[in-house]
C-alpha cells in the first residue's frame, strides 16, 4: 500500500458522473493513439523520406530517435507539472504543441526541419501523455476504472500495430507527408471537445496550501538522465554495440544518474521523492511496463524487416499482416482488465507474460520463406495478446491507490518506463539480428533475437511474482503519496 498523506485533495479530477467521462476516455485515447502510433507510423516511410529530403542512415535514424529522445526524457517532468499545473491545462498544452510540430513534420523540406519537429513532437508528447493517464485514473473508480485502463492499455499495442498499416497506407497513397497531417484534424478536434468534457481545475481560495514549487535542478539532472540513456540506446544500436566509443553515452548516464539521486535527497520538495521508487506497487509496475515495451517494440522492430525483406511484403501488405497482432492486444487488455478485479495483480502479469513467451518461442522457430499465415502470424498474434495485458497489468499495478496530488507524477514514471522499454527493446534487436538484418546471416539472427525475447519474458514472468503483489485492484481511490 502507498504510504498516506493527510490534508486537502487537489481539485484536478475530471467529470465523475453521467457519460461525459467515457466520452472523455475516447478524447484522451484518441490523443494517446497519435502518440503511440508517431512511434511505428514513421518506419515504413523512411526510404521515401530519404529520397524526398536526402537523408543519409543516420538522418533517417534521427527522424526516428528524435521523438523517443525528447518524448522519454521530459515524462517525468512532464508528469509533475500535470500535477502542479492542472492536468487539464498540461493535457491541452501538450497537445497544441504536438499537434503544430505534426504540422511542421509534414511541411518539413528539409532533414534538419523534420528532425527538428519531431523533437517538438515528442515535447508536446511528453506533457500531453502523463496528464491524459492521469485524468483517467482520477476520474474513475472502482472496476470502471479497470476497464478504463484496458483501453487505455489496448492503445499501446494496437496503435503500434495500425501505425505500421496506417504507414503504408498513407506512403503508398497520398505521400509520407500525410502521416503527420492526419494528426492535424484529430489534435484539433480533441482541443476542440475536452474542455467541455473535463473541467478546469477549482480556483484557489485564500488558506488553501500552496502547491509545492518545481524541483528545477531535479528537473535538469533527470531529463538529462533519461535523456543520455535514450540517445545512448539508439547510438549504440546504430553504431554497433562492439564498435569503439559506441557505449560512452551509456557510461555517461551513471555520474548524471548519481547527481540525481543527490540532488533529490537534498530538496525539500524533489520532483521525484525516491521512497516513490521503493513502493513496491510503483516499481513493480514500472518494470513491467520496460518490459512489455522493449519487447513489443523488438517484435515489431523484427517482425516488420522479417515480413517486408524475407517474405516481400509491401509496406501496405505488411500493415495488413500485422491487423490480427493489433486485435490480439485488444483482447489481450481486455481480458486482463476483467481479471485483474477477479484474480488480482500477480496472476494477471505472469500470466501475460508467460503467454508472450510462448508466442517469442513459436517466432524463434520461423523456417523463412514460407506462409506468413503458417509460421509468422500464430506466434506474434501469441506475442501482442499477452503484451496487450502486460501494458494492463503494468499500468493498474502502478497507478492503484495513487492519490490526486502523484497521479501525473507516477503516470509520467510509468511511461518513461514505457519509452526506456522502446528504445532498449529496438537496439537490442539490432545488435542481436544484426547478421539477418544486414543480409548475411540467414535466419539465425531472426530466430537468435526471438529466443532471446522469449527468455525476457518468461523472466519478467518470474520477476512479478517477487515485485507485483498479490491483492486485487482497490475498489475506491487510494491515499494520496506522502511528500
Amino acid at each position: 500500500m502507498h504510504a498516506a498523506a493527510h490534508g486537502p485533495t487537489p481539485a484536478h479530477a475530471g467529470p465523475a458522473t453521467g457519460p461525459g467521462r467515457w466520452r472523455a476516455l475516447a478524447l484522451l485515447c484518441a490523443a494517446q493513439f497519435m502518440l503511440i502510433v508517431d512511434v511505428t507510423v514513421v518506419n515504413v516511410a523512411l526510404p521515401s523520406i530519404a529520397e524526398d529530403l536526402a537523408l543519409g542512415r543516420s538522418g533517417l535514424t534521427w527522424v526516428v530517435a528524435a521523438y523517443a529522445l525528447t518524448f522519454g526524457g521530459l515524462l517525468l517532468l512532464g508528469g509533475r507539472l500535470a500535477d502542479l499545473l492542472g492536468r487539464r491545462r498540461a493535457f491541452l498544452a501538450g497537445l497544441t504543441v504536438f499537434t503544430a510540430a505534426s504540422l511542421l513534420s509534414g511541411l518539413a523540406w528539409t532533414g534538419g526541419v523534420l528532425i527538428g519537429a519531431r523533437a517538438a513532437q515528442g515535447v508536446g508528447a511528453a506533457l500531453l501523455s502523463p496528464a491524459a493517464m492521469a485524468i483517467i485514473t482520477t476520474t474513475f473508480h472502482g472496476p470502471e476504472r479497470h476497464r478504463a485502463l484496458g483501453i487505455w492499455g489496448a492503445i499501446g499495442g494496437s496503435g503500434a500495430a495500425l501505425g505500421v498499416l496506417l504507414g503504408g497506407a498513407l506512403t503508398d497513397g497520398p505521400g509520407w507527408a500525410w502521416i503527420f497531417f492526419v494528426n492535424v484534424p484529430v489534435g484539433l478536434a480533441v482541443l476542440a471537445l475536452l474542455p467541455h468534457l473535463v473541467p478546469a481545475p477549482a480556483p484557489r481560495r485564500p488558506g488553501d496550501p500552496r502547491p509545492p514549487a518545481l524541483d528545477l535542478p531535479g528537473a535538469v539532472a533527470g531529463t538529462a538522465a533519461v535523456a543520455l540513456l535514450v540517445y545512448g540506446l539508439v547510438h549504440a544500436g546504430e553504431a554497433g554495440w562492439r564498435s569503439p566509443g559506441a557505449l560512452a553515452p551509456l557510461a555517461a548516464v551513471v555520474p548524471v544518474a548519481a547527481a540525481f539521486v543527490l540532488v533529490e535527497r537534498r530538496v525539500r520538495q524533489p520532483l521525484l521523492p525516491l521512497r516513490i521508487l521503493t513502493d513496491r506497487q510503483i516499481a513493480g509496475g514500472t518494470v513491467l511496463m520496460l518490459a512489455a515495451s522493449s519487447l513489443l517494440l523488438a517484435g515489431f522492430f523484427l517482425s516488420s524487416w522479417y515480413v517486408q525483406h524475407r517474405l516481400g511484403y509491401t509496406p501496405l501488405g505488411t500493415g495488413l499482416l500485422f491487423l490480427p497482432a493489433a486485435v490480439g492486444t485488444i483482447v489481450g487488455a481486455h481480458g486482463a482488465a476483467r481479471a485483474l478485479g477477479r484474480f488480482g495483480f500477480r496472476p494477471t502479469a505472469v500470466t501475460g507474460f508467460v503467454v508472450a513467451g510462448a508466442g517469442a518461442a513459436l517466432l524463434a522457430r520461423l523456417p523463412g520463406g514460407g506462409s506468413a499465415a503458417v509460421e509468422f502470424l500464430p506466434g506474434f498474434t501469441l506475442l501482442a495478446a499477452g503484451l496487450g495485458a502486460g501494458f494492463v497489468s503494468a499500468t493498474t499495478t502502478a497507478t492503484n491507490g495513487v492519490g490526486h496530488g502523484n497521479a501525473g507524477l507516477v503516470s509520467g514514471l510509468v511511461n518513461t518506463g514505457h519509452e526506456l522499454g522502446g528504445a532498449l527493446g529496438v537496439a537490442l534487436a539490432s545488435a542481436l539480428a544484426g547478421p539477418s538484418l544486414a543480409g548475411t546471416g540467414g535466419m539465425s539472427g531472426f530466430r537468435t533475437a526471438f529466443a532471446a525475447a522469449a527468455v525476457a519474458a518468461l523472466v519478467t514472468a518470474v520477476l512479478a511474482l517477487r515485485l507485483v503483489p498479490p491483492g486485487r485492484p482497490e475498489a475506491t481511490d487510494g491515499p494520496v503519496i506522502a511528500h
